[in-house]
């Protein structure tokens, strides 16, 4: 659910960067509370495992359309809402830049739709309830599949509304309405119960991952680290070749919304940041600059994980030593 840049005007994208950074700036103020280095490497881990998650798109039975995670949920139920929403913010950066994968004008847009519902209201209005008295398997599935379809829902009609204050007259506020919402509603339904097994899966190996404000200051352990670190690699190397070839649920409602019109922009904006996108994208559209082959997206894949795997070591580094200065000085 990447929105380009051609769907948005530079009035509603910076005002989604506002949004979007306040956020960011409070979450960042949070995780500053807490004393354990470990996890900042464990953002990075999880990151990388839902961005090698995202690679692997499901095809929607009887649609023409498939879907991918968007992870806000599965990183909150392990991370914490403001860690992870943190790790959202990095996974999406990424995109954007390296892979062209969603708009950089659309960056605060796609940070608000894909990981400020899934984090914070995935996990403070539904998943911190329902496991307030302890966890069960029925539960963290429970949870898991809620909270993915209404935070899908909200995120995909947040799209709409931003399609059409943008004044996108190719995508009818009503049409594309009645196209978004069923078409996530499934997508959201798929996704809550891929995470709610893959968290399942967690609670029965190693229950200290799982998210609550006893535990998360012990889930940064070397072994959970090398686990989600392998895991991650092999999602991205190898099932991330199996992904549908199917245009993702966004995009067809687009197609069908605007009967095939190609939506276009040529604003100065629209052109400066196309420009900047271009020389920063060294793996368009996850494969190999003018190749299509499965290599270029095996390689995107494992550079994509390494990356956000090195991001949460070093933010844990830079981290530790300011810390460590701050209380030296004072």
């Amino acid at each position: 659910m990447h929105m380009s840049d051609a769907l948005l005007i530079p009035a509603v994208g910076g005002t989604m960067y506002l949004t979007s950074a306040i956020a960011a700036r409070q979450s960042i103020k949070k995780i500053n509370l807490e004393e354990d280095y470990k996890k900042l490497s464990l953002m990075g881990v999880a990151g990388a495992f839902v961005f090698a998650a995202q690679m692997v798109n499901f095809t929607i039975p009887g649609t023409g359309a498939s879907g991918h995670l968007c992870g806000g949920v599965l990183l909150t139920a392990i991370l914490g809402p403001y860690a992870a929403f943190i790790t959202m913010i990095g996974i999406l950066l990424i995109q954007a830049l390296m892979f062209a994968d969603g708009g950089i004008l659309a960056l605060g847009c796609n940070i608000w739709n894909m990981a400020f519902y899934g984090c914070f209201l995935g996990g403070f209005l539904i998943w911190k309830p329902m496991m307030k008295q302890g966890m069960t398997k029925k539960k963290i599935m429970a949870a898991s599949v809620i909270a993915s379809m209404l935070t899908l829902q909200l995120g995909a009609f947040s799209v709409v509304l931003e399609t059409t204050i943008s004044g996108i007259t190719e995508l009818p506020l009503i049409q594309f309405t009645a196209l978004m919402q069923p078409i996530h509603l499934i997508i959201g339904l798929i996704e809550g119960l891929i995470t709610g097994s893959v968290l399942v899966y967690m609670y029965e190996t190693r229950p200290e991952i799982i998210w609550n404000e006893k535990t998360i200051c012990e889930a940064g352990n070397k072994k959970t680290i090398q686990l989600i670190f392998t895991a991650s690699l092999i999602v991205s190397g190898l099932f991330a070749l199996l992904a549908s070839g199917n245009p993702d649920g966004l995009e067809w409602a687009i197609e069908r919304a605007a009967n095939g019109t190609e939506i276009i922009r040529n604003s100065a904006v629209h052109h400066l940041l196309s420009k900047l996108q271009i020389g920063t994208s060294l793996l368009p559209d996850y494969s190999l600059p003018g190749s299509s082959t499965p290599f270029g997206t095996f390689v995107s894949g494992i550079t994509g994980v390494l990356l956000l795997t090195a991001s949460g070591i070093l933010a844990s580094f830079v981290l530790k030593r300011f810390r460590k200065k701050k209380n030296y000085e004072s």
